[in-house]
């Protein structure tokens, strides 16, 4: 059960800090599990993962696509392998060795890509995703998974202990908005409903779970009642709750720190046009590169903010 911060405010926790603290507790109880970093241990947190667990630490330097190799082998003998790399280093340049090493071979590893979309900030377009869950999305029986705050990472990395299967992490390494309390548990498949409301949805993920409930707070200035959900789990998306909001709603605007392209957008106006169809309009980063900047002028730039979220939730309410 998940249960829904009164106040949303930035997490004092790093979200890269409370993933290596997770990480540290399972191993504690599970000696298969194994970290794998490629040349990042630093920024990705793991320092006190590689301290703690030395037999159970590799630095696989940076080969990213070797790193995916040794994560599959490590799978076959029953090891439960944890791969950690910037977003677009953790798929567009591993593609090949995901969907074969891997996923294709029905093999047990998962992969944390970091930085994802505007988050990368100074790093740049180079390193600065807004297609990695779009390169997985087409891989048959991945799992593609974005967590909004502290709380949700931590549930969610202690369920991939013990399932099986290919699973893709996309989280910031930063401070979050926090928006769950502190306990709530999370059904990976199914999306969160963090208000209700019944002239629009708006479905979101990440980061922009905090701008969607922003601008849930403005539409209802204006008399307009929008429900917000937090579609943590883009593959396999949760179409029954889509469903569910498209009925009762009318109409749905998707929120994501990713080009709707092959992305949340995407994966929800498939599953609308194959149950209630109704308009669908999509907040994203939009079909572009990224860019060097700071967080706030790349949230502006691209237009992940909840202004525009509720500039488009007028806009699929005028469609109905």
């Amino acid at each position: 059960m998940y249960k829904v911060l009164d106040k949303i405010v930035k997490s004092e926790e790093l979200m890269r800090d409370v993933y290596c603290a997770t990480l540290m507790e399972l191993a504690g109880k599970n000696k298969s599990i194994v970290a794998l970093d490629a040349d990042l241990i630093s920024s990705s947190g793991m320092k006190p993962f590689f301290k703690a667990y030395p037999d159970r630490a590799i630095q696989c330097g940076i080969a990213e696509a070797n790193m995916i190799g040794v994560a599959a082998g490590l799978s076959l003998t029953g090891k439960v392998p944890f791969c950690h790399s910037f977003g677009p280093f953790a798929t567009r340049r591993v593609c090949d060795q995901i969907y074969v090493s891997a996923a294709y071979a029905r093999l047990n590893v998962r992969i944390i890509g970091t930085d994802p979309g505007v988050t990368a900030a100074y790093n740049g377009g180079t390193h600065m995703p807004f297609e990695d869950m779009a390169v997985l999305r087409g891989i048959p029986g991945i799992t593609l998974i974005e967590p909004c705050d502290t709380v949700a990472l931590a549930d969610i990395v202690r369920q991939l202990a013990d399932v099986y299967g290919v699973y893709y992490v996309r989280m910031a390494r930063k401070n979050a908005m926090s928006i769950y309390e502190k306990g709530s548990t999370f059904t990976i498949g199914k999306g969160n409903v963090l208000r209700n409301g019944s002239d629009v949805t708006l479905i979101a993920s990440g980061i922009m779970v905090a701008e969607a409930l922003k601008a849930a707070d403005m539409l209802a200035a204006e008399g307009v009642f929008a429900r917000v959900v937090d579609m943590f789990t883009w593959k396999p998306i949760d179409a029954e709750l889509i469903a569910r909001c498209a009925e009762e709603t009318g109409a749905i605007v998707t929120a994501e720190n990713h080009n709707s392209l092959g992305g949340l957008g995407g994966a929800v106006a498939e599953a609308v046009v194959k149950t209630v169809p109704v308009p669908v309009e999509m907040v994203s980063t939009d079909d572009r590169f990224g860019q060097v900047g700071t967080e706030d002028f790349l949230r502006k730039e691209y237009g992940l903010t909840a202004e525009r979220i509720a500039e488009y939730a007028k806009r699929a309410i005028e469609r109905k």
